[in-house]
C-alpha cells in the first residue's frame, strides 16, 4: 500500500453489510411478518445454508416471545420449531459465556443445560417432521455438544445432516468443534475431519475453510508466545493452509455464499500470524473492509486486531 494512499475504512462487522437480507430479516421480525419470512426461506435455492438465516433471527433479543406463541399455536410448524430451538441455544450460551469450562460456574452450566433441553425437544420434533431440514440438524449438533452427548451421537447427527446436505459449512464447523480436545475430542480427529471435508467437497466451496479453523483452534490452545509461534512455523501448517485456500475461496469456481466473510478472515488471520503477508493480503483484498467477530476476537480486540494485521499485510504484501 502506497504511503500516499488514502486511509482504509475501519472494519465493518455489521452482518447486513455483507448480506443485506440480514437487515430485511430483522425488519420483518420487528414487523411480525412471519408469512414474509416463511415465503423467503421457502424460496431459497436448493443447497442454501439456511442455518445462517435462522441464526440471524435467533440472535434478535426477545424474539423467543413471539416464537413461543407461534409454536404453541402450531406445534408442527418446522420453521417456528427450528427458529425457537436455535434461539434457546443462543440463550443457553449467553448464560454459559464463551469461557473455558473451568471458568464456568455450576449455576451457569445449569442455566445452559436448561435452555439446551428446551432446544432439544423443539429440534427433535423439527427433524422428525422434516428430516431434511439443514438448520434444525445443525442446531442439534450444538445441543449435542453443550449437553455432552458424546462424539458418537454428534457424528450420528452430522451424518443425518450430510445425507441431504453433504457440504453444509455450518454443520461441518459444528462437528469440528465437537472433535476438538476441549469437547473431549482429539487433534487427530479434528484435523482428519477438516481434511476429509476439504477433499470431498467440490472445489470453490467453503469446506476448505475448516482446515484454517482447526489450525486456528490448535494455535489458540497452546500457551501464548513461543509455542504458538513454533506451531505456525511448522512447514506442513503453511502448506495445508495454502492448499485449502486455493481449493476453496481462492479457486476460480468460488462464489460468495453465507459464511464467506468468516472463511476469508480465518485465512487472513493465519497467514498474518505466520508472516506470509502476500497471501494474507489476498484475503484482505477479497474482504474489502468486511469482517466478522470470529476469528478476530481470538487475536485481541477484534477491530484493532483486524486493522493491525490488514495494515501489515497490505504494506508488505
Amino acid at each position: 500500500m502506497s504511503p500516499d494512499a488514502p486511509p482504509l475504512p475501519p472494519p465493518d462487522f455489521e452482518l447486513a453489510s455483507a448480506f443485506p437480507e440480514a437487515g430485511w430479516l430483522r425488519q420483518a421480525v420487528a414487523a411480525r411478518d412471519w408469512a414474509g419470512i416463511r415465503q423467503y426461506v421457502d424460496g431459497l435455492p436448493r443447497g442454501t445454508n439456511r442455518s445462517f438465516l435462522v441464526g440471524v433471527v435467533a440472535d434478535i433479543p426477545g424474539v423467543e416471545h413471539p416464537l413461543r406463541e407461534m409454536v404453541a399455536a402450531a406445534p408442527d410448524d418446522v420453521l417456528a420449531l427450528t427458529l425457537l430451538g436455535t434461539r434457546e441455544v443462543r440463550l443457553g450460551w449467553e448464560v454459559r459465556t464463551s469461557a473455558r469450562a473451568k471458568d464456568v460456574s455450576r449455576e451457569q452450566f445449569a442455566g445452559l443445560h436448561a435452555h439446551l433441553r428446551q432446544a432439544e425437544q423443539l429440534l427433535i420434533r423439527a427433524t422428525a417432521l422434516d428430516p431434511t431440514h439443514d438448520a434444525a440438524w445443525a442446531s442439534r449438533l450444538t445441543t449435542a455438544r453443550g449437553l455432552q452427548l458424546g462424539q458418537n451421537e454428534a457424528r450420528r447427527r452430522y451424518d443425518r445432516l450430510a445425507a441431504h446436505h453433504p457440504h453444509h459449512y455450518s454443520g461441518q464447523a459444528g462437528l469440528l468443534q465437537q472433535l476438538c480436545p476441549k469437547w473431549s475430542g482429539s487433534w487427530e480427529a479434528a484435523h482428519g475431519f477438516a481434511r476429509e471435508c476439504l477433499l470431498n467437497a467440490p472445489e470453490g466451496t467453503l469446506s476448505g475453510g475448516l482446515v484454517a479453523e482447526v489450525h486456528l483452534e490448535r494455535w489458540l490452545d497452546l500457551p501464548a508466545g513461543q509455542e504458538r509461534t513454533a506451531y505456525l512455523r511448522r512447514p506442513h501448517v503453511h502448506s495445508e493452509l495454502v492448499e485449502a485456500a486455493e481449493r476453496s475461496v481462492l479457486h476460480p469456481h468460488y462464489r460468495p455464499v453465507y459464511g464467506w466473510v468468516t472463511v476469508h478472515g480465518n485465512f487472513a488471520a493465519l497467514f498474518s500470524l505466520i508472516g506470509d503477508h502476500a497471501r494474507a493480503a489476498a484475503h484482505f483484498r477479497a474482504l474489502g473492509n468486511l469482517a466478522s467477530e470470529y476469528p478476530w476476537s481470538y487475536l485481541g480486540k477484534p477491530a484493532e486486531a483486524y486493522v493491525r494485521h490488514r495494515s501489515a499485510a497490505l504494506a508488505k504484501g
